[in-house]
Formats: C-alpha cells, structure tokens, sequence
C-alpha cells in the first residue's frame, strides 16, 4: 500500500537519489549532460534536500513521498507562487516505479496543499519534448500557456520549457 506523507529529516538521501536517478532518465537528448550535472549539482543534494524538508511555507511547502513498504518510491514539493496561485516545482518517481499511480498521488496532494492555501489556479513547467511530463500534466487538466527558457539555463544551453496551468 502507498501513503503519501510529508518528508520527514531521515528522507534526503532517499529523496535525492530519486530525484537524481528520475532527472538523469528523463532528460538525457533533451538536455546536455553538462547541464544536467550542474542541475543535479545546484537542486539534488542531501544537503540542499534536506534543508528544504524544513523550509518554511507557503512560498515552499516541503517534499511529500509516497512511501511503500518502508521505502521512498517518489517525491514531490510546491509552493504558493502569487495571491490565488500555486506551483508544482518538482516531481520525481524511481524510474522503476512509472505508470503505477504514483505520480497522481503526489500531484494530489501538492494540489490540495495549494489549494487549502487559497489558491485557484495551478502552474507546471515541462521540458519542451519531455514525453513523459508533457502527455501526464495534459492527462490531469494542464493547458500550455507559454514558452520560455528552462530554469537555470543559459542562452548557450538552449534549452526550453512550456509552462502549464490548470484550475483548481
């Protein structure tokens, strides 16, 4: 059986080796692999992961896992971005554990973390030609609104999101 829960301090490693191992499936031909180091450098370490299991709300509410038999098969964190709206800044599954449910349990619960915060409205961003999150987030209500450079890349990267939202 799979509970959803907030992180708890024991999780980072956990936490940070999926959100490793889910970032390096996902992007490689998308993305140079100098970017993805230095991403996975600058986001998933257990240090960072796990300063920001404690981070304050409502701007980040903290990482929810889905855990199953004692073991951290997901992870996923938003934040409230604007009066009335809300964000999913990450979402990640073991590789292994795709098309199970897990990642609709996560984004439920991001998204009705948000929601009892007041927002209306929820944004994604996903990587132009990412075939696993693009054809997820639309399955879900998600509508791409815009395009514009992937976070933390640079001109030289070329490197491009669409951004999505969704009432709710």
């Amino acid at each position: 059986m799979t509970v959803v829960r907030a992180a708890r301090d024991s999780d980072a490693a956990a936490i940070t080796g999926i959100c490793r191992r889910g970032y390096r499936r996902t992007y490689p031909g998308l993305l140079s692999a100098e970017f993805i180091e230095r991403m996975l450098d600058e986001f998933y370490t257990v240090e960072r992961v796990a300063k920001e299991i404690a981070a304050a709300p409502p701007s980040w509410l903290g990482y929810q896992v889905a855990e199953e038999d004692g073991r951290i098969v997901g992870a996923a964190a938003g934040g409230i971005t604007a009066p009335g709206a809300g964000e999913l800044f990450v979402l990640y599954l073991d590789p292994d554990e795709r098309g199970r449910g897990l990642g609709t349990l996560l984004l439920e619960r991001i998204t009705e973390q948000i929601r009892d915060l007041g927002a209306t409205e929820m944004w994604v961003a996903a990587l132009d030609g990412n075939e696993m999150g693009i054809p997820f987030y639309e399955a879900r209500g998600f509508r791409k609104r815009e395009r514009r450079r992937t976070y933390g890349s640079t001109e030289a990267d070329n490197a491009w999101s669409w951004r999505f939202s969704r009432p709710i």
